[in-house]
Protein backbone atom coordinates (compact mmCIF):
# COMPACT_ATOMS: atom_id res chain seq x y z
CA UNK A 1 0.00 0.00 0.00
CA UNK A 2 1.46 3.67 -1.09
CA UNK A 3 0.33 6.18 1.46
CA UNK A 4 -0.96 9.78 -1.15
CA UNK A 5 -0.12 12.78 0.32
CA UNK A 6 -2.99 15.51 -1.93
CA UNK A 7 -2.23 18.79 -1.48
CA UNK A 8 -4.34 21.52 -2.40
CA UNK A 9 -2.57 25.16 -2.53
CA UNK A 10 -5.83 27.00 -2.98
CA UNK A 11 -6.96 26.34 0.53
CA UNK A 12 -3.38 25.24 2.27
CA UNK A 13 -5.07 22.14 2.66
CA UNK A 14 -3.89 18.24 2.26
CA UNK A 15 -5.39 14.97 2.30
CA UNK A 16 -3.85 11.55 3.07
CA UNK A 17 -5.75 8.27 1.24
CA UNK A 18 -4.11 4.45 0.81
CA UNK A 19 -4.07 2.99 -2.34
CA UNK A 20 -1.73 0.70 -4.11
CA UNK A 21 -1.52 2.85 -7.85
CA UNK A 22 0.89 0.99 -9.91
CA UNK A 23 0.67 3.53 -13.14
CA UNK A 24 2.42 6.05 -10.49
CA UNK A 25 5.46 3.47 -10.94
CA UNK A 26 7.90 5.42 -12.96
CA UNK A 27 6.71 8.68 -12.82
CA UNK A 28 9.25 11.62 -11.64
CA UNK A 29 9.17 14.51 -9.71
CA UNK A 30 7.48 16.99 -11.78
CA UNK A 31 5.29 14.79 -13.58
CA UNK A 32 1.73 15.29 -14.24
CA UNK A 33 -1.24 12.70 -14.39
CA UNK A 34 -4.37 12.57 -14.31
CA UNK A 35 -6.63 12.77 -10.64
CA UNK A 36 -8.92 9.63 -11.77
CA UNK A 37 -6.05 7.43 -10.64
CA UNK A 38 -6.35 8.25 -7.09
CA UNK A 39 -10.23 8.93 -6.92
CA UNK A 40 -10.03 12.61 -8.37
CA UNK A 41 -12.16 12.87 -11.20
CA UNK A 42 -11.73 16.06 -13.45
CA UNK A 43 -8.69 16.95 -11.27
CA UNK A 44 -5.09 17.24 -12.40
CA UNK A 45 -1.96 16.31 -10.04
CA UNK A 46 1.74 16.77 -10.01
CA UNK A 47 3.91 14.95 -8.17
CA UNK A 48 6.24 16.92 -5.50
CA UNK A 49 8.08 14.34 -4.11
CA UNK A 50 7.81 11.50 -1.97
CA UNK A 51 9.65 9.17 0.73
CA UNK A 52 10.76 5.17 0.50
CA UNK A 53 9.95 2.33 3.55
CA UNK A 54 12.63 3.79 5.52
CA UNK A 55 11.65 7.71 5.53
CA UNK A 56 14.56 8.51 2.76
CA UNK A 57 13.17 11.52 1.49
CA UNK A 58 13.53 11.69 -2.87
CA UNK A 59 15.38 14.44 -4.65
CA UNK A 60 14.45 15.84 -7.78
CA UNK A 61 17.99 16.84 -8.88
CA UNK A 62 19.23 13.40 -8.42
CA UNK A 63 18.16 10.97 -11.47
CA UNK A 64 16.69 7.21 -11.17
CA UNK A 65 15.19 5.74 -7.90
CA UNK A 66 17.93 4.45 -6.14
CA UNK A 67 19.23 5.49 -3.02
CA UNK A 68 22.81 6.42 -2.84
CA UNK A 69 24.70 8.70 0.23
CA UNK A 70 25.48 11.89 -1.29
CA UNK A 71 27.33 14.78 0.21
CA UNK A 72 25.56 17.65 0.47
CA UNK A 73 25.35 21.29 1.19
CA UNK A 74 21.33 22.27 0.97
CA UNK A 75 18.36 20.96 0.12
CA UNK A 76 16.12 18.19 0.35
CA UNK A 77 17.31 16.22 3.03
CA UNK A 78 19.62 18.18 4.86
CA UNK A 79 19.56 20.30 7.72
CA UNK A 80 22.88 21.00 8.60
CA UNK A 81 23.49 23.56 11.27
CA UNK A 82 24.33 24.61 14.80
CA UNK A 83 21.11 24.89 17.30
CA UNK A 84 21.02 28.38 18.99
CA UNK A 85 18.36 29.51 21.76
CA UNK A 86 16.56 32.00 20.04
CA UNK A 87 13.80 33.97 22.29
CA UNK A 88 13.40 30.66 24.18
CA UNK A 89 12.94 28.54 21.14
CA UNK A 90 15.97 26.14 19.76
CA UNK A 91 16.06 27.02 15.89
CA UNK A 92 19.16 25.90 13.55
CA UNK A 93 21.44 28.09 12.10
CA UNK A 94 23.48 27.41 8.85
CA UNK A 95 27.34 27.18 9.12
CA UNK A 96 29.46 28.20 6.14
CA UNK A 97 30.97 25.49 4.27
CA UNK A 98 29.22 22.70 6.37
CA UNK A 99 28.77 19.32 4.01
CA UNK A 100 26.80 16.48 5.28
CA UNK A 101 26.53 13.01 4.11
CA UNK A 102 23.43 11.68 3.94
CA UNK A 103 20.54 8.97 2.12
CA UNK A 104 18.26 9.70 -0.51
CA UNK A 105 16.47 8.49 -2.80
CA UNK A 106 16.14 9.35 -6.68
CA UNK A 107 13.14 11.31 -8.00
CA UNK A 108 11.71 8.31 -9.62
CA UNK A 109 8.87 6.54 -8.29
CA UNK A 110 9.98 2.99 -7.45
CA UNK A 111 8.07 -0.05 -5.47
CA UNK A 112 10.12 0.67 -2.87
CA UNK A 113 8.60 4.07 -2.80
CA UNK A 114 5.86 4.49 0.08
CA UNK A 115 4.81 7.82 0.27
CA UNK A 116 4.13 10.35 -3.03
CA UNK A 117 3.75 13.77 -2.59
CA UNK A 118 1.53 15.28 -4.84
CA UNK A 119 -0.50 19.01 -5.40
CA UNK A 120 -3.27 19.68 -7.29
CA UNK A 121 -2.64 21.75 -10.29
CA UNK A 122 -6.15 22.19 -12.07
CA UNK A 123 -9.61 21.20 -11.00
CA UNK A 124 -12.31 22.41 -9.41
CA UNK A 125 -14.55 21.61 -6.78
CA UNK A 126 -14.44 20.43 -2.86
CA UNK A 127 -11.90 17.44 -2.65
CA UNK A 128 -12.47 16.13 1.17
CA UNK A 129 -16.44 15.50 -0.69
CA UNK A 130 -14.30 13.62 -3.15
CA UNK A 131 -12.07 11.67 -1.36
CA UNK A 132 -15.43 10.64 1.40
CA UNK A 133 -13.20 12.60 3.73
CA UNK A 134 -15.64 13.53 6.65
CA UNK A 135 -15.34 17.63 7.76
CA UNK A 136 -13.76 17.93 11.61
CA UNK A 137 -16.08 19.50 13.53
CA UNK A 138 -15.02 22.08 16.08
CA UNK A 139 -15.85 21.48 19.68
CA UNK A 140 -18.22 23.66 21.08
CA UNK A 141 -16.22 26.55 23.23
CA UNK A 142 -17.96 27.23 26.71
CA UNK A 143 -17.36 30.67 27.94
CA UNK A 144 -17.26 30.94 31.98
Amino acid sequence: MTKIVISEPKTKKSYQIEKDIPSLVGMKIGDKFDGSTVGLNGFSLEVTGGSDKEGFPMRKDLDGSARIKALLTKGVGFRGGKMKKVKGKMKFFKVSGMRKRKYIRGNTVSEDIMQVNCKIVEGEGDVAMILGIPPKEKPAETKE
